[in-house]
């Protein structure tokens, strides 16, 4: 059965007429805001929809929550850590992460179980792609983690476990979700896109012109280094990605973020500087350091 958290109303308007059941536009609204906004579960007495629309949703959709297998809390930042197992066994990751702002957090979602871009810095790498993840399957883990967080959950990055645009339909419909009033509620430019460089999906979101932020992660700016920390990056020189990066940029108008995870005598010389500079010399941009040692 299709699952209410990847729908949309269209969707489930659309879906209970199939099923022989007249349904008006609000009142599929209602029931998405209610199941995927509101995180409940069943209908309340007050019946905000008839009972012929509530026993065929309840008939003919799911709106099963994942499993939380564990949970763990970093005492040192307050992130917590969730680890989910999906309906066929296979696991994922999310995180609660705090923001500046007091009381609010952001939720970091996995878009695939494993990941094929081998990132040798990378544990998810290391276990190769088991599957992509449907879109009800990310929206559950930020259902999950909202539900329990001890204040308002006002942003979304897609930056766990698997490479987002490499499973671009179902990550773009997963955001589409989240950011509607009936789904999760999060402001458009509060969802963050993360890509490892995959050049013809960047041109792609480029030429959608998604309303949602992107986050590059290039780690070097040296075709022979990067290739080896990142093998994906055989196929796209660091040129070919820089280019889709201006792409990206002159459609939106704003700044590219460019993500550099900051390996210790690795990738920290001058020349890495150099490249850098030599690369985007033209390009508005933000660095993102993630240190890891």
């Amino acid at each position: 059965m299709p699952h209410l958290f990847g729908m949309l109303p269209d969707d489930l308007a659309t879906h209970l007429r199939a099923h022989g059941v007249s349904v008006r536009d609000a009142e599929a609204r209602r029931v998405l805001a209610h199941a995927v906004t509101r995180g409940q579960d069943g209908f309340p007495a007050s019946r905000p929809v008839p009972r012929a629309v509530e026993e065929a949703v309840e008939a003919t959709t799911s709106r099963a929550r994942l499993e939380i297998v564990e949970r763990a809390t970093d005492p040192s930042d307050g992130f917590v850590k969730y680890l989910f197992r999906l309906p066929d066994g296979a696991l994922a990751e999310a995180v609660r992460i705090p923001l500046e702002r007091e009381g609010c957090f952001t939720v970091c979602l996995s878009s695939q179980a494993g990941c094929a871009m081998g990132c040798t810095f990378c544990a998810t790498g290391r276990l190769g792609l088991i599957r992509n993840l449907e879109p009800w399957e990310i929206v559950a883990q930020f259902v999950a983690v909202r539900d329990e967080a001890p204040g308002a959950v006002t942003g979304a990055v897609f930056q766990g476990q698997g490479e987002p645009l490499h499973n671009y339909a179902n990550v773009l419909r997963a955001a589409e979700i989240l950011a509607h009033p009936c789904g999760g509620r999060i402001a458009a430019k509060a969802i963050t896109i993360s890509t490892v460089g995959l050049v013809p999906a960047i041109e792609r979101y480029a030429r959608e012109r998604h309303p949602y932020r992107l986050i590059i992660s290039l780690t070097s700016a040296i075709d022979e280094r990067r290739r080896t920390l990142l093998p994906m990056a055989a196929a796209w020189p660091v040129r070919e990605l820089a280019g889709a990066v201006r792409t990206y940029q002159q459609s939106t108008g704003g700044r590219a973020t460019v993500a550099w995870v900051v390996l210790g005598g690795i990738n920290t010389g001058d020349d890495e500087v150099d490249a850098l500079r030599e690369l985007f010399h033209d390009v508005p941009m933000r660095l993102k350091p993630d240190r890891r040692e």
